[in-house]
């Protein structure tokens, strides 16, 4: 190719000349991240059943401790088989009234069980709303990404169309190939490609997203909100100390662990035999009324078939919730040190886009564009600089994008309602 008006060569490299920053506002009227993930603690049914499930438990835990119910009972003694007659001096009608009570310590035991346990479930209620808020935020900042990844593509699109319009107006005079015109032909039905699967993609966000919000999954979102990156996340070991002292998760390891060992204890005390106390009134028809006062105990004597067994299995139970508990500490240090590196990772390459890599590539453009002018350097050359250009910009985008969703795992591991900056 001999050379393009250098009018059709200024119009076709404004169309994908540098943008923003990845981290542009959006419109004013766009869903923000904080009130999509109220509209989701309101709304999801998920985060309502995880709630529901711990009333239920508290409710349960208010059970337990409780006094046994007395136990009332009317009867008829010592009628005589040839008739009711009531001339027989021990023919009465009686009521009894009976208490058991429990060795000392197991109601209470029984308590601080329910109590754990509930407790447990209530903080792993809320450490289903703080997940759903990560989640939220993951699927927010993944829109985000996408509508600002889509305008970045639909510029190239624009470039290879106003090249293929070029390379097909200098064909047509002779002053261009073929190859030219096929090549561009093909850029543009591969980038209206690549823009078709990124707005599918953006589809199916929207749809997960409107279902964690408990709305029709075909609600329309607009453009989201992708904000600058922040500052670099704190060390690990930092972090793992704010999770020990907020996450939900891990507190209610140690209330499960605390749960599990006030049962150990309460199977130790069924060995003990509870007391029974009863006190009855007899009514004799003709004769003085009789009263009874009873004192009884349970008889602890199965303990190979009863009392044993459940103490091992309360003590496995205990073990069990005591390595669950250090599970999950280790799983959360883990999972904090990947998206700690992830955010940091994103940041830092963030950061050399928009710093070094960008401007470089926007140099490359500007050095081929002289060389161009001086007959150095061919159309094509010219496009695929900027081609790179944008390219890296949609990098730059995803960056940000992915920084956002660590850094809202992250709060969610510490505990924190907050998901975004």
């Amino acid at each position: 190719m001999t050379g393009v008006p250098a009018v059709a060569l200024a119009a076709v490299l404004a169309l994908g000349g540098p943008s923003g920053h990845p981290a542009s506002h959006a419109p004013s009227d766009t869903l923000r991240l904080a009130e999509a993930v109220a509209l989701a603690r309101s709304a999801n049914p998920m985060l309502r059943a995880e709630q529901l499930q711990a009333r239920a438990s508290a409710e349960r835990a208010a059970q337990t401790g409780a006094w046994p119910e007395p136990r009332l009972a009317l009867g008829m003694k010592n009628r005589p088989l040839d008739g009711f007659g009531t001339e027989e001096e021990m023919t009465m009608n009686t009521v009894e009234l009976s208490q058991m009570v429990p060795w000392p310590g197991k109601r209470g035991l029984s308590r601080e069980r329910g109590r754990g346990t509930a407790l447990a479930d209530s903080l792993l209620a809320l450490e289903v709303e703080v997940g759903l808020g990560a989640r939220v935020a993951e699927l927010y900042f993944a829109m985000a990404s996408a509508d600002r990844a889509i305008q970045v593509m639909a510029e190239t699109r624009l470039l290879l169309q106003a090249f293929q319009e070029t390379a097909t107006a200098m064909y047509g005079v002779g002053e261009a190939i073929q190859q030219d015109v096929l090549q561009a032909q093909v850029s543009v039905a591969r980038m209206t490609a690549d823009i078709v699967v990124m707005e599918q993609d953006r589809l199916a966000a929207q749809a997960r997203f409107n279902a964690l919000l408990g709305r029709s999954p075909m609600t329309l979102v607009g453009v989201l909100e992708l904000p600058e990156i922040g500052p670099p996340p704190p060390g690990v070991e930092a972090l793992m100390e704010l999770a020990r002292a907020g996450r939900p998760a891990l507190a209610a390891a140690t209330a499960r662990v605390g749960s599990a060992s006030a049962a150990v204890a309460a199977a130790r005390k069924e060995w003990w035999p509870d007391l029974m106390l009863s006190v009855e009134y007899g009514q004799r028809p003709r004769y003085s009324d009789m009263m009874s006062l009873m004192v009884g105990f349970s008889v602890p004597v199965t303990g190979g078939a009863r009392q044993r067994p459940m103490q091992r299995e309360m003590e496995a139970m205990e073990a069990m919730a005591e390595a669950s508990a250090r599970d999950l500490e280790n799983e959360t240090f883990a999972m904090l040190a990947e998206q700690r590196a992830m955010a940091e990772r994103a940041r830092t390459l963030a950061d050399i886009y928009h710093h070094q890599v960008l401007p470089q590539a926007q140099a490359s453009v500007a050095s081929a564009q002289s060389a161009y002018r001086v007959g150095r350097a061919d159309f094509m050359t010219l496009v695929e600089n900027q081609m790179t250009v944008n390219r890296y910009r949609i990098e730059e985008i995803r960056l940000a994008a992915e920084y956002h969703t660590a850094a809202a795992a992250i709060r969610a591991l510490l505990g924190e309602r907050e998901v975004g900056p």
